[in-house]
Formats: C-alpha cells, sequence, structure tokens
C-alpha cells in the first residue's frame, strides 16, 4: 500500500476522534442532563443524541473505510461484505431506535413533531441510508444481480454513501447546536457555560472524524486492489481469491508462456470487473 504509515496514523487519528465523540455524548447527558432513561422524561430523548453519534456517525464511519484496511485483503471478499453491511445494519437500528426515542419524547410532552430543519434532514437522511442499505443488500450481497448492473450503479453506491455520511455529520451539529438553544436559559448558551464549551468541542470532533473518514475514503490509492494484485501484500503461499486460472497455470510445468500470459490478462480483467463492482462499496 501506498503511504502505508500515513494511512494507519488517520486510521488511529479517525478512532480516536471518532471513540472520543461518543465518550464526551454520553458526558454531556450524564453530567449536564437527565441521564439515559425509557420512560417520556428527558432521559428517553437523550438517546438520540447519543445513539445517533454512536451508529450513525462513528459506525457508519468504520463501515465506510472497513474495505481500505490491507490487513483485510487477505480475507474473502464476500466476508468483507457480510462486515461492511453489518456495520451498516447496526447504524441503521440505533439510528431508528434514536429517532423512535425523539418522537415517544414529544408525544409525552406534546411537543410538536418534525417542525424544524434539523428533523427534516435527519429524516431525510435516514430514509436515504435504508434504500441504501436495502439496494447494498439486493444488489452487492445476493448473487443474482448481474455484473453490469454493479458496475453500472457502482458509483452511484459510493457517491451516495459519501454524501449520506455527510448529511449525517452536517444534521448532527445542526441538533447538538439547536438542543442547546433551547436547553441553556441561565446562563445562556451565549454566556459559554461549560455545557457549552463541551457541546461544541464535541462538535468539532465531529467534524474532524467525518474529514477523516472522507478522505481515507476518497484516496484512489488506498482502495482494495484487483485480486490478481492482491497476492503482492500475502504470505508466501497464500492464494488471492477470483484467481484460479493463475493459480492453476503456474502449478502446470509444461504451460506454455503466450496462453499463461493471455489466460492471466483475461483473469486480470475479469477480477478488476468484478471488484469494481462489489468489492470497493460504501453502503
Amino acid at each position: 500500500m501506498e503511504d502505508y504509515g500515513r494511512f494507519l496514523a488517520l486510521l488511529a487519528s479517525a478512532l480516536l476522534v471518532g471513540f472520543v465523540s461518543v465518550i464526551l455524548s454520553l458526558v454531556w447527558v450524564f453530567h449536564y442532563r437527565e441521564g439515559l432513561s425509557w420512560d417520556g422524561s428527558l432521559g428517553e430523548f437523550n438517546w438520540h443524541p447519543v445513539l445517533m453519534i454512536t451508529g450513525f456517525v462513528f459506525i457508519q464511519g468504520i463501515a465506510i473505510i472497513v474495505y481500505r484496511l490491507p490487513w483485510t485483503w487477505k480475507c474473502s471478499k464476500l466476508l468483507m461484505k457480510f462486515i461492511h453491511a453489518g456495520l451498516n445494519t447496526i447504524a441503521m437500528i440505533l439510528a431508528i431506535v434514536s429517532m423512535v426515542a425523539v418522537f415517544e419524547f414529544h408525544n409525552a410532552k406534546n411537543i410538536p413533531n418534525m417542525y424544524s430543519l434539523h428533523s427534516w434532514i435527519g429524516l431525510t437522511a435516514v430514509i436515504f441510508y435504508s434504500l441504501q442499505l436495502f439496494l447494498g443488500f439486493a444488489v452487492f450481497l445476493l448473487p443474482f444481480a448481474p455484473v453490469h448492473l454493479r458496475v453500472a450503479l457502482m458509483p452511484i453506491h459510493v457517491y451516495s454513501g459519501l454524501t449520506i455520511f455527510a448529511t449525517v455529520i452536517a444534521t448532527a451539529l445542526m441538533g447538538i447546536t439547536e438542543k442547546l438553544i433551547f436547553a441553556l436559559k441561565s446562563p445562556a448558551y451565549s454566556a459559554s457555560p461549560p455545557e457549552a464549551t463541551l457541546v461544541n468541542c464535541l462538535g468539532l470532533l465531529l467534524v474532524i472524524f467525518g474529514s477523516l473518514i472522507l478522505w481515507m475514503a476518497s484516496r484512489p490509492h488506498w482502495k482494495r486492489p484487483p485480486a490478481e494484485n492482491a497476492k503482492i501484500l500475502r504470505p508466501t503461499g497464500a492464494t488471492p481469491d477470483g484467481t484460479e486460472v493463475e493459480s492453476t497455470l503456474t502449478k502446470s510445468s509444461n504451460a506454455d508462456k503466450s496462453d499463461l500470459r493471455s489466460n492471466t490478462e483475461a483473469a486480470r480483467k475479469q477480477n478488476i470487473k468484478f471488484d469494481e463492482a462489489g468489492q470497493r462499496s460504501t453502503m
């Protein structure tokens, strides 16, 4: 991998910033708010920021870059697909639970639902994320979609995944700002009390985390390599997925060199086609 050390530094930074963001969200609700509960009180509402930051931001971010981790290139492609889809599914479940908590809290307190820009964009992000997850399962995970369809949908899949992630970050910033404006009365948000400082720092960490994830996900030289090139990264004797033609020809001592080159080239083109169709996805 090109710039392997830089990638590891960015990855470690992203994991640290994401983990600290989750911790700060818990400190916020337990130290400055009413903790967590499920009884229609403010504690039920507090599940919303905690689960959104944990699932819709942190876990979704990890799901986006899971294909970029070089030590996973030795794993089977199907396994990585399941890990990618599983992380996104967990993020989706946590996002839905957090939205249920908000609606139940609003209904218990007779607060109108879906009146703010934060709620409009947030619900839109959840809906499109659900569609993204469903289409990802149907097209890239299940073995029924033809290769040409995967190739055609892959750029849209990647672009929409990154767009949804960036939208989620922006929506989270809107939400925590809206909460501070409503919740801080004496002293007011404008007076910069400790709670406001803490949550503002949380917002900065979310921006940093999102920027690191988007940077790692957008660097072409950090993509999972085509299958026939992945053998360079494997231990001696390991066999990369999807290179059966090359392996068989190599083991044959009487194989003609020209046949070897032509078959290897055909296998390379086929592997690249499948990789582009199903292995560099951002669900």
